[in-house]
């Protein structure tokens, strides 16, 4: 991404608020999204709910919007049928719209971050959740090159690159070779987790979490895709592991039924709230939501950042 205005340690500057679940947002708004290429369909069936879903994120108090682009690539764009260019024009065409809508709010500073997802979201059969790939690393390191060279190289450009739902210190080291021809990227890494201390496929996530706090490209580390329930332990890995800033963004607290193929419990944005406050507290820096959250999860979160913030003020100015 040449000619970047914002210098790289100061892209997530200001930003406490994330936006939640696109995929998510798409599904209410009466988007399909259970083809192969999951959301990025809409990107060119219906690009107008992408850029309602990123306005509403906005509106609710995000500082920073999520590009529609977390299952684009050219080995899935080619297994349903489309020319791997039609998977480069999808991921730069994910970036036009978010720019577009920040457009519409020139009074506040919104960063886009280009969303990159792992390559078992492209296998559609859950991989990404175990990390357990069926192929080589050098087709894992190409897999990832591939996205990074087209964002890299093209143009509207993203303030920075979004890799979620890391299952694995492998992965991780594929998306570092993968990036190290582009050492002037920004970029934040953003893992899955089984449980409080380790990452879906088993590794520490403290572990990995160090390796890639270790990379240029790094601006933040965190957790995503992750039950809400783990998030202070894992927040407290993350702080043990790492000085970079931290980035929270689980489920909404729902869970997804693979036998019934449908999500149980209830999602309540204002308890999502007040652990947000709670994350705050333990230490992230930028908090959002992933599957299942919404517009009002959103909200809830934006609303605990300001009351933090308010708190410290007057802390401030009693001292």
């Amino acid at each position: 991404m040449p000619s970047r205005r914002i210098p790289r340690d100061e892209i997530l500057r200001g930003v406490r608020v994330l936006d939640g679940g696109l995929a998510t947002e798409l599904e209410f708004l009466g988007a399909r999204i259970d083809g192969p290429l999951w959301s990025a369909h809409v990107l060119e069936d219906d690009p107008g709910k992408v850029k309602a879903v990123h306005r509403a994120y906005i509106e609710a108090g995000a500082d920073c919007i999520v590009t529609a682009s977390y299952q684009i690539s050219r080995m899935g764009y080619l297994e349903a049928g489309y020319p791997v260019q039609y998977a480069d024009a999808a991921l730069l065409h994910a970036v036009e719209l978010a720019r577009s809508v920040r457009a519409g709010f020139p009074g506040r500073r919104i960063v886009v971050a280009s969303s990159l997802g792992p390559f078992g979201a492209a296998l559609h059969n859950g991989a990404e959740y175990h990390g357990n790939y069926n192929c080589t690393f050098a087709e894992l390191v190409e897999f990832h090159r591939q996205r990074i060279a087209v964002l890299a190289e093209g143009r509207p450009a993203a303030d920075l690159l979004a890799f979620e739902t890391i299952p694995s210190l492998d992965e991780a080291r594929a998306i570092a070779e993968a990036l190290a021809c582009w050492p002037g990227l920004a970029a934040w890494f953003s893992f899955t987790c089984r449980d409080a201390r380790h990452v879906a496929h088993g590794e520490p996530l403290a572990a990995c979490a160090a390796f890639v706090a270790g990379l240029p490209q790094t601006v933040a580390v965190g957790v995503n895709c992750t039950p809400p329930s783990l998030m202070l332990a894992l927040i407290a890995e993350l702080r043990t592991a790492s000085s970079k800033p931290i980035i929270v963004y689980p489920n909404s607290g729902e869970t997804w039924d693979a036998a019934a193929r449908c999500w149980t419990g209830t999602a309540d944005p204002a308890a999502y709230g007040d652990s947000a406050l709670e994350w705050f507290a333990a230490g992230a820096q930028i908090v959002g939501g992933c599957c299942r959250t919404r517009p009002a999860h959103i909200r809830q979160v934006a609303a605990a950042a300001r009351s933090l913030s308010a708190a410290k003020q007057l802390l401030g100015d009693r001292h």
